[in-house]
Formats: structure tokens, C-alpha cells, sequence
């Protein structure tokens, strides 16, 4: 499968593979492993994460441009920062980075094509919490590869020989031993780029990439829904999505009225925490923005992705509700976190210790299905009198069990949808 860009050429892997050997044994896969950036690929356990953002009801359209021949045969998708990419048919090797895009593929039917994503048991332990209450839906992760174990591996990525690699061109030249060449070659020789890493926080680009164009969660979906020429499925989520947000909009108690909220993760040390923001532009707060919610920390620029307090700065600012982001993953015992913030001659002053609000939180690495349910998981976290109560996530377990007359989307819909009986 080729992959064309609009400023670059050159010849597909099938063509290296029939011609180019000459260039394999004169050193061309040679020394060719990478090493993650320090600041956008940081393990989840050492600063706390990763993940997405949207969206009020209005934002869940996508806009099509895509040129398909049909359902399974040659078809183009355009998106920033790759231009119009080329397809000669529906991918089935899929690499994925970081676990949005394997969400993304799960939902559109395509889970079984993923050959790789960012630690396959957080990921997928996490991802399968969610589906747990889908009926037929799950991911098979245990066999997959971690693409950032060792670094961005170019040798890897070889021999993946994947269909197409959903991850974005301009995050994989910042990664250690690349550049804009490596990221052309693979382009070139293996499969294209598709995906759009800085549209999560809308963060500046690499310089070289000044026309970079920004996009919500579900745009990013329907754009991958093309690749995959599940257009059809794509537009039922999305319907699920903008009824959901919708509706809890239409419920949302005046903003004087809203908790003030805090968004962490307790670091390794237990003296401070890693804090991210609940209400900024960027598919990384999908879940949250949405909730509306006072962001204790709104008026904080940590001059990063995230920063980082101490446990003076959390009681001066002294949230109704903490959210542990990772909470719901298999990295972090809630358990451990609320013991300890209750332990601590500081941490047990905080109001949503003394509470009892101190929540699990999920991943910002979320996709649409998990999107879904980390809003209804908020919601009731942060609104109990208006959308129930959230049940105490236990390590371990999957997404709790909630009463059908409780839950604010319909589960046996989004499985009918994801299983293609929609």
C-alpha cells in the first residue's frame, strides 16, 4: 500500500522490496532504532500521562475529503500535517502509537488490524474496562508491540510492514535520532503517516510545520473513519456522542453553582502532583470540557503540556473534586492514592479528601468509544444530583456497573454500531 504526500514522492515498499536489496545490505536498516522525545512521549508512570479533547454537541461533524472509487479499492483522505494521502485499499496492518487510534479502529471494526500500540497492557487493559459492557467488543492486545519500548523504531516499523502508521509525521521527526527524512522514508517505502499528535493540547508544531491545522477527537475519528471507509459507523457514533453532550449540557447547573475541579495524577515521590487542565482547546480534554466544570487551576500556564504542584499549592486552591487521571488504568492503585492523600498532615486537609471526592479518573489517550464513557464517568463524579451517582471504581475492575435507567448512553447501540449490526 502507497502512500503519497503532497511535497514528497518516492518509491513504494512493494518496489523496495523488489528492487532494493542492494540498499538493505549496504546498511540501510543499519543502526536505524530511535528514542522518544522528552517532552510529548514521557511514560505514563514517571509524569502522569497523556491523552484527548472535544467538543460540545456541534463540534461532532466532520468535514469529508475523501475521493473513493469504492468501499474496498483505492481512495484518497486529506488531513494535516500529511496533505492528501493515498490508499490502495483498506489498511490491514495497522500501527498505532498511542491509544486513541487503536480505540478508533476497535470502533470502526478494524481492532484486529492493529499490530502496535504505547504500552499494550495499560492500553489495552484500560481499553477493555470500557468494552467490557459492549457486548462483543474487545481488543486482543497481548501479542502487540510497544512502539516506544526503546524509542521510535525505524528497523520496527519495517518490519511491521504496516498498511498505514496512525501517528502523526511531525511528532515522529521530533523523536530522538529522527527527522523530517526518516519520517519521509518510511512514508515512501513502508506505508504513510496519518495522524495529528498536536491537535491535544493545540501546541506549536515543529517549525518546519507552519501550516499545521488543529482538530477535535471526532473530526480526527471521522477523517480515520475514511481510511478505513467506515463512513457509515463513523456517523452513528458520532450521533451517540452529540446526543450524550447534548443532553448533559441541557442539564448542567449555572457555572456559579459547579464544583471546582482539579485534574492529577499523585507523582512516584507522594509529594506532588502532575496537573493538567480541565476547560483549554485540545482533543486531550475531550472528556472534560465538555462537563464544564471550574478548573481550580484555569489560571495557571505551566509553559508545558502539564506542571506540576506541591501539596501547599493544592490546599490554596482547594478543589470540591479531585480527578486522578491513569486512575481506571492498571499503573495506578486508587486505593494506594486515596490512602496516601488521607495519610498525609497536608492532604487530609483538602476538601475532596475530607468528602470523600477524590475519583478515578481515565486516560487522555482516549478514542471514541472510551471518550463515551469517560464523559458519563465525569459527569456523574462531578454532578451526582443531576446524573446519578458514580459507583467507587475498585483496581482492578472493569468500568463499574451502572443501572440501565442510570446510564446516559445506550451500550447495546454503540456495540450494534461497532459490530456493524447498525
Amino acid at each position: 500500500m502507497a502512500g503519497t504526500n503532497d511535497d514528497f514522492e518516492a518509491p513504494t515498499r512493494r518496489a523496495y522490496l523488489k528492487y532494493g536489496s542492494a540498499l538493505a545490505t549496504g546498511g540501510l536498516l543499519a543502526g536505524c532504532t530511535g528514542e522518544s522525545s522528552d517532552s510529548t512521549t514521557t511514560d505514563a508512570t514517571t509524569e502522569g500521562g497523556v491523552g484527548t479533547g472535544t467538543e460540545t454537541a456541534d463540534e461532532s461533524e466532520t468535514t469529508t475529503d475523501s475521493e473513493s472509487s469504492d468501499a474496498d479499492g483505492p481512495h484518497s483522505v486529506a488531513m494535516s500535517p500529511m496533505g492528501e494521502v493515498e490508499f490502495d485499499a483498506v489498511p490491514e496492518r495497522v500501527f498505532t502509537v498511542f491509544s486513541q487510534y487503536a480505540d478508533m479502529a476497535v470502533a470502526l471494526g478494524h481492532g484486529d488490524a492493529v499490530n502496535a500500540v504505547y504500552v499494550p497492557e495499560m492500553s489495552g487493559t484500560t481499553m477493555n474496562h470500557y468494552y467490557h459492557h459492549l457486548d462483543g467488543v474487545s481488543f486482543d492486545w497481548e501479542d502487540l508491540h510497544d512502539p516506544l519500548s526503546d524509542g521510535l523504531s525505524k528497523e520496527m516499523l519495517f518490519e511491521l510492514d504496516s498498511d498505514v502508521h496512525l501517528a502523526d509525521p511531525a511528532w515522529a521527526s521530533t523523536q530522538d535520532n529522527w527527522s523530517r527524512t526518516d519520517v519521509e522514508e518510511i512514508d515512501s517505502q513502508v506505508a504513510p503517516w496519518f495522524g495529528n499528535f498536536y491537535s491535544g493540547t493545540q501546541d506549536a508544531p515543529p517549525e518546519e510545520y507552519d501550516d499545521y491545522e488543529y482538530y477535535d477527537l471526532w473530526e480526527l475519528f471521522g477523517k480515520v473513519a475514511e481510511v478505513f471507509q467506515e463512513q457509515a459507523r463513523y456517523e452513528a457514533l458520532a450521533e451517540v456522542h452529540a446526543d450524550l453532550v447534548s443532553e448533559i449540557q441541557a442539564d448542567l447547573p449555572p457555572e456559579d453553582d459547579r464544583p471546582t475541579v482539579v485534574r492529577v495524577t499523585l507523582a512516584a515521590d507522594g509529594e506532588s502532583f502532575y496537573t493538567y487542565h480541565l476547560n483549554k482547546p485540545g482533543y486531550w480534554l475531550a472528556d472534560t470540557r465538555p462537563l464544564g466544570a471550574n478548573d481550580a487551576f484555569a489560571d495557571e500556564d505551566w509553559g508545558n503540556l502539564w506542571g506540576t504542584v506541591d501539596y501547599e499549592a493544592m490546599l490554596e486552591a482547594d478543589p470540591d473534586v479531585i480527578l486522578h487521571l491513569w486512575g481506571i488504568t492498571p499503573n495506578y492503585s486508587m486505593a494506594d492514592t486515596r490512602a496516601s492523600l488521607k495519610d498525609h498532615s497536608l492532604g487530609s486537609q483538602l476538601t475532596a479528601v475530607e468528602d470523600d471526592r477524590v475519583h478515578a479518573a481515565g486516560m487522555r489517550y482516549q478514542g471514541p468509544i472510551m471518550n463515551l464513557f469517560q464523559i458519563e464517568m465525569g459527569a456523574k463524579q462531578l454532578y451526582p444530583d443531576v446524573f446519578g451517582e458514580w459507583p467507587r471504581y475498585e483496581d482492578g475492575d472493569p468500568y463499574p456497573d451502572i443501572p440501565e435507567d442510570a446510564q446516559l448512553f445506550d451500550r447495546e447501540k454503540v456495540a450494534a454500531i461497532v459490530n456493524g449490526e447498525l
